[in-house]
């Protein structure tokens, strides 16, 4: 789900050849621990839905990709996946702005399908909240949530997530997925931002 700014070419102060250590606090979360729970969310994923002749993997874009696509070669059971594109999340702002749009819908047909939305981050839990009415109104077999990190000290609103990654604290975090002003999804891990030192 987005966190970050929607382009860096609206922030000309952005250098994107700029070096992520220059605002790297620290490591929250290295590859190797990442990769580990990954694979454990995996396993345990597989044998909850081993009977299950209609999984679907719903991905939230962009931030949840890279996390579907490792965790997906974790489940070692026939699924199929789809992607959601939501918006909750303003320019330059680091929390929800409330309002929440549906950017690109399914295209798959969810009746009765057990149905698994894959999340980068939840932390106000607003955005996910809607998501999960909205396509309760299409009637699965099943719906729940597994998410990478949970930031639950920020949590408004209750949400039932069946797998978790991490708990986090509440920190600005980037890497795996997650981006900063749009950049540094693809490193290998989870970092927080040092905000003294990165600033638009």
């Amino acid at each position: 789900m987005r966190h970050a700014a929607e382009s860096t070419t609206r922030f000309p102060g952005i250098n994107r050849m700029e070096n992520y250590k220059k605002f790297l606090q620290e490591i929250l979360i290295d590859e190797n621990r990442l990769q580990k729970r990954i694979a454990e969310l995996g396993n345990a994923i597989s044998n909850d839905y081993k009977d299950s002749n209609d999984l679907l993997l719903v991905c939230i874009l962009r931030g949840a990709i890279i996390f579907l696509s490792d965790l997906s070669r974790k489940i070692n059971i026939p699924h199929a996946m789809d992607f959601m594109a939501i918006s909750s999340y303003g320019s330059g702002n680091r929390s929800s702005s409330g309002i929440v749009r549906i950017n690109m819908d399914l295209t798959t047909n969810i009746y009765g399908q057990d149905v698994l939305i894959i999340e980068d981050i939840i932390d106000s839990g607003n955005t996910l909240a809607y998501v999960l009415e909205m396509l309760s109104t299409r009637k699965p077999k099943s719906l729940h949530v597994c998410t990478l990190l949970d930031k639950f000290e920020r949590r408004e609103v209750d949400i039932p997530i069946r797998y978790t990654g991490f708990k986090i604290p509440d920190k600005f975090v980037f890497g795996y997925g997650l981006d900063l002003d749009e950049m540094y999804r693809n490193l290998p891990f989870i970092g927080v931002v040092d905000l003294e030192k990165y600033v638009i």
